[in-house]
């Protein structure tokens, strides 16, 4: 009894008892449906209304690492992760930097550069559809105005992953900012005075002061940045009106383990094709991880 008293007035149990709700619920809809969808991935004769698994194997795996669809998912998404992530970062970091200049209006342009990351997906789809409508939208008519001829725009099969990376980097431009915004104002500004002092012009502080000093900051975007390119879903999906663009364009991985799932109800493969996502993802995270400690001013 003296123990079970003394672990409920401990500050352990008491932070065990704050965190049980939310442990919950990340085993219950996280942990769990991983690991389910792992286990899934080697059913290679069930059924899925009992539950009853009558064969395991490698199946599901080779089918995945044979379907001439999931090498073009993984082309497609490759070329999406190569465009969206270093843009969004440079485009947000500009932003960011420009924010902290103090210049006028200040929140006023950080609430108009939020907007899009809080708006729907479906909502900013919309706008998009109609930007870049063949016909009527606002980017042929600016096309238009310079002397240019109408581009269809969505209906080119190499237009999508570059109409898919500038959807991308709008729409998650004010988080980034926001992030950028809170590590550049943590960097003490003496640093920048004494450079000033010294005859620094402002690349050199950038380059010397701000961006080494900014690296743990860069290094998080960056992370997270890839990881969300590779999971590219809803734009693709709302742009395109729930196809995957002209000629499968717009088909990506996570578009791919969708179609497996929902609309030919191959759920073994769709499990097979999200783990070998989840080592790519990983193998990425861990090269950026093993960069960042070398590279990242802690």
């Amino acid at each position: 009894m003296r123990v079970i008293d003394k672990l409920r007035k401990s500050n352990t149990f008491k932070g065990l008892l704050y965190i049980l709700p939310a442990t919950l619920i990340l085993v219950a809809f996280k942990i769990y449906p991983i690991i389910k969808s792992f286990t899934m991935s080697f059913y290679t004769d069930f059924d899925y209304l009992s539950g009853e698994v009558y064969k395991r194997g490698f199946d599901n795996f080779q089918y995945v690492l044979s379907d001439p669809d999931f090498y073009l998912a993984l082309k497609n998404t490759f070329y999406f992760v190569l465009g969206a992530v270093p843009l969004s970062i440079i485009v947000s970091l500009g932003f960011a930097l420009l924010l902290n200049s103090n210049i006028k209006l200040n929140s006023f342009f950080r609430s108009i550069y939020f907007l899009p990351f809080v708006t729907s997906t479906a909502a900013l789809a919309i706008i998009w559809r109609w930007i870049f409508n063949g016909d009527y939208g606002l980017a042929n008519y600016l096309v238009m105005s310079l002397g240019g001829k109408k581009i269809k725009w969505l209906t080119d099969p190499n237009l999508t992953i570059p109409i898919l990376v500038l959807f991308n980097v709008w729409k998650g431009m004010g988080y980034k900012i926001i992030i950028f915004l809170a590590g550049l104002q943590n960097i003490d500004k003496k640093y920048h005075l004494s450079a000033k002092i010294d005859g620094a012009n402002k690349w050199n502080i950038f380059t010397n002061i701000t961006l080494p000093l900014l690296s743990p900051t860069l290094f998080f975007v960056s992370i997270t940045s890839v990881i969300g390119a590779f999971k590219i879903f809803d734009e693709v999906f709302v742009l395109y009106n729930t196809s995957t663009g002209p000629l499968k364009s717009g088909l990506t991985i996570v578009y791919y383990i969708f179609n497996k799932f929902y609309r030919h109800w191959q759920f073994s493969i769709s499990s097979a094709a999200a783990f070998v996502l989840f080592i790519i993802i990983l193998i990425f995270t861990l090269i950026q991880l093993k960069i960042g400690k070398t590279k990242s001013n802690y």
